[in-house]
This record gives structure tokens, sequence and C-alpha cells, in this order.
């Protein structure tokens, strides 16, 4: 990036991020107070996995990686009469597009949802099956309102605005933590206040972000069929898409058929691995998806320019920030898993079986966030470059590992076999990527792959040896408290434990003269 480092052009939207991922945690746990692991929980969450599907295909990654690229490529001639018209066009048609193909799956899946519904399900209890078909019709507009989001999102992005998208989930979280609180006298059951607490947050999510679309310069309109279908811009948009669909309905059908097995496992199961999830995307959603976000647009115009050199060490640092980030704390969550669980989620409705369920499923899906966070990072490299096929073909074979690997362990293992195979899925999707990504042969992939694994082994020694005082003084630590608050009972143990995992693991880095804190050193001591 220019004369801004990664670290520095990601911290604005990190801390956004940080603030979304905090309040997602209190969503979830106001879900767990409300529902716990129950039938209706379980419901709620299948409910919202299958519009969540598409708003994963449509919105967040195939009309951004598409959308992104393309709409820079006009960006750079709209400087001229002609050029702005040709982007102004490209974005109404863009908008229709995405607006008319939305609305078209919205209307179907409510149409088709008491057929889709009892896939989740071993055995048909007519009254949960009615209520987690209203619960989806309820969210299924959903869909809509996100993805135009999304398309707003691409905007800003392109324009490097990245402030008002990362703030929008904040106001989500709060929109659907205070429907579940009001509304939840007021209706049958808090399920449904939740449900609504979704499509309003969804609909304040892209009303949010229009008018600084407007402010950047840009229109947002509505133009014929004929005229979205056949803009030059928007043929390119399906073009990458199409691909991107592919590969990214593999990945997103990981959920849908693993909260299917869940549902036939047991009651509490699919919850549980929701709310192991929503634990494990703090992180993810923090550090990974913000770097991403950031790191596109530019390894875009790296790779049009063909400076591989440069395109390789952003590539490599940003891999080296998500080792840096994500090893630790999977070997502090590996080690304090149950008090986090007990901290955010236990309530009258959240027993102790909860959350030894939930830990079931946490133990296993830490395990793979360095990977999965390297995933988030590998695939705008091949975005970067207009290559959506090899990521898509990496997604179809993960799919396939997952499934397998999910229908194996469920039996055994239930909820932990699930999350294992997730795992093992994403360090099988890790090593297809970066196959792919050696096939390209555009910029020494050796140099990048030698710094991920060699800064990944370092890592894991360095992390090993910063846990060892926390396994002699953990039990001693919790000890110390005893409190009728959990958050106090809980919490305060967790933040003595997490400093003296940090203050060893900085000391181990300095001493070792870790070049990531060498860095952020040094630019500390320019700015005193």
């Amino acid at each position: 990036m220019k004369k801004k480092s990664l670290l520095a052009a990601g911290a604005q939207l990190s801390f956004l991020t940080l603030i979304s991922r905090i309040l997602g945690l209190v969503r979830e746990a106001t879900k767990a107070a409300f529902l716990g692991t129950s039938d209706l929980a379980d419901a709620f969450g299948i409910a919202f996995t299958i519009p969540n599907l598409f708003r994963r295909l449509f919105a967040e990654n195939s009309i951004s990686v598409a959308f992104i690229p393309t709409f820079k490529a006009y960006l750079e001639t709209s400087d001229t009469p002609e050029g702005r018209k040709e982007t102004q066009d490209f974005v109404n048609a863009t908008c229709t597009l995405v607006t008319f193909l939305t609305t078209v799956v919205v209307v179907l899946g409510i149409c088709l949802t008491p057929f889709i519904i009892p896939l989740f399900y071993k055995e048909g209890n007519l009254s949960v099956l009615q209520e987690t078909t209203l619960l989806t019709r309820i969210m299924f507009p959903y869909l809509l309102v996100i993805s135009v989001a999304a398309f707003f999102q691409g905007i800003l992005n392109g324009l490097k605005i990245f402030a008002p998208s990362g703030f929008t989930p904040i106001l989500f979280n709060i929109i659907v933590i205070a429907a579940t609180y009001l509304l939840s006298p007021l209706m049958e059951n808090p399920a449904r206040a939740m449900a609504v607490g979704v499509i309003t947050g969804g609909i304040v999510q892209a009303a949010f972000q229009l008018p600084f679309v407007l402010k950047g310069g840009w229109k947002v309109s509505l133009t014929s069929l004929k005229k979205a279908f056949s803009n030059p811009g928007t043929k390119k948009v399906l073009a990458l898409v199409g691909p991107t669909v592919i590969g990214m309905a593999a990945y997103q059908l990981n959920d849908v058929v693993s909260t299917s097995l869940a549902g036939r496992a047991g009651t509490g199961v699919v919850s549980s691995l929701q709310y192991s999830l929503r634990l494990q995307e703090l992180i993810l959603g923090i550090f990974a998806v913000s770097i991403g976000t950031v790191i596109l647009p530019d390894m875009a115009g790296l790779a049009k320019r063909q400076q591989w050199d440069e395109f390789s060490a952003m590539l490599t640092q940003s891999v080296k920030i998500i080792a840096l980030i994500t090893i630790p704390i999977t070997f502090f969550s590996l080690i304090t898993g149950e008090n986090i669980i007990a901290l955010v989620y236990k309530s009258k409705s959240f027993d102790a079986n909860s959350v030894a369920l939930t830990l079931e499923a946490f133990t296993f899906h830490i395990a793979g966030l360095f990977f999965i966070a390297v995933n988030r990072i590998i695939s705008p490299a091949f975005y970067a470059q207009g290559n959506t096929k090899s990521p898509a073909t990496a997604g179809i074979m993960g799919f396939a590992v997952n499934i397998l690997l999910a229908l194996l362990l469920v039996t055994p293992m239930k909820g932990g076999g699930i999350a294992l195979a997730l795992t093992l899925a994403s360090l099988a999707n890790t090593i297809f990527l970066l196959i792919f990504l050696h096939r390209t042969k555009r910029f020494a992939l050796g140099s990048v792959v030698k710094g991920m694994v060699g800064y990944a082994l370092k890592m894991v020694v360095l992390s090993v040896i910063a846990s060892l005082p926390l396994l002699l003084l953990k039990d001693k630590i919790f000890g110390l408290f005893s409190f009728n608050n959990r958050i106090l009972q809980e919490g305060l143990p967790l933040i003595l434990c997490a400093i003296i995992f940090a203050v060893v693991g900085v000391a181990l880095l300095i001493l070792t003269r870790d070049s990531l804190i060498q860095m952020i050193v040094k630019k500390l001591r320019r700015r005193i």
C-alpha cells in the first residue's frame, strides 16, 4: 500500500469489526439467555442458516469479489465525461441485477420453505417444524436488503472508504439485541422477536450506507433488465461471479449439510455449534476479514501493473500477521475454553450441560482458526488476478472433504465430530489453494510458502512455551476468585490469565527479534 503499512490501513476497520464482533457475542449471549440449547434455539439456528447461505453467496463474497475489481477498472477512466457516464451506467445496471436476482430467490425461498425444513430434522415434530418454517419465512427477505447493503459496500470499498461498511454490523447487532428484549414480551416466543430484529437490522445496514455512496459522487437507481444484463461491466461481473458462486456454494453448503447432520444428532447440537462458531468468528472477523478487505483493491492494482514482488510481499506479510494473532489465541482458547464459554453464555437457560455441549464443538473449531483465516487471505490473491475458478475449485474439494469427514465423525463424536471435520477441511482447503497458486507461476510462491510455514511453526513453538506458565497457574488463579456474579468469577481470572500469557508471549517475540514486532516498535517510536 502507499506509504501506509497493511497494519495501519486495517486499524480503523479492525477496530469497528472488533466492536461488531463483541456485540455479536452479546447478541449470541442474549440468544443463549432467552433460548439456551433448546428445541427453539435449534429452530432459530436452522431458520437463519437457510437465508444466511444465500446471503454469503450473493452478498459478502461473490458480489464484492466480482464487483470491486470491475468497479476499480471503471474508476480509472471516470475522470472524463464519457468514462463517468459508463461507470454510472455500470453502477445502475449492477444495482438492478442484484435487486432482481435476490428478489427472485427470496420469493422462491419463502414458497419452498415448508419442503426444505424437514430435511434438518430426524423426526417430524410438527410444532417444531411449523415454528422453524415461520422463522425462516420471516428472515428470508433479509437476503434482499443485505445484498443491496453489500453492493453499497462494494462501491465504498472501491473508493477506499471502509468505515461506514464496518459500522453497519454494529447497528445490526444492536437492533437484534434490542428487538429480543423489547419484543419478546409482545410475541409468542423470543425466537420470533429475534427474527424480526434480523430483518429490521438488515434494512438499516443498507439505508445507513446509501448517504455515503451518494456523497462519494455516485447515484444509485434502477434500469431495465435488458440494459442490466447487456451492460459490458455486468457481463464481466457475472463471468466472475459464476465460478465464485459455485465455489462459495460448495463452501457454504458445508454449513447447511453440517446443520442438517447436527439437527439429526440430538437436541442442542445445532445451537451449540453456532455458539462455538460465534466465538471463533470474533477473531476471524476482526483480523482475517478486515485484512482481506483492505488488501484486495491494492492487490488488484499490483497485479494489473504486474508488480509481483510487491504482490508477494503483501501476501506474505498478511499471512504472517494472521499467524501472529491466531496461533497464540488458539493455544490460549484451548486452555481456557470452558471458562470463556461460561463467561459469555452461562445463564439460567444456558446451564452446565450447555457449556459442556458447546465446549465439545469449540475445542475442535478453534483448532482450525489459523487455516480458516489464511484461506480468507489467500483467496484475494486469486481474485486480484481475475481468477475466480481456482478458489472455487478449492472450495468444492474442501466441501467434499468436510462432508465425508462429518458423515464419518458425527455418530461417534456428535457436535465435536462436525467441528473437527470443518477444521480438517479448512486445512485441506489451504493446501489446495497453495497448489493452485503455485500453478499461476506469476510470482515467487516458494518464498511466500516458506515464509508462511516458517513463521507459523515459530508461533506454534512460542505459543507452547507461553502456555506452560498458564497450565501451571490456571487452577490456582481461578481458585482465588469466588463471586456470585459469573462475569466477575470467570472474567477477572481470565483477564489475569490473558495478561500472563501475553506478557510471556511478547517477551519471547522480543527475545527472538521478531520482524513484525520490530516493525511495530519502529512505527510507535516514529509517532512518539
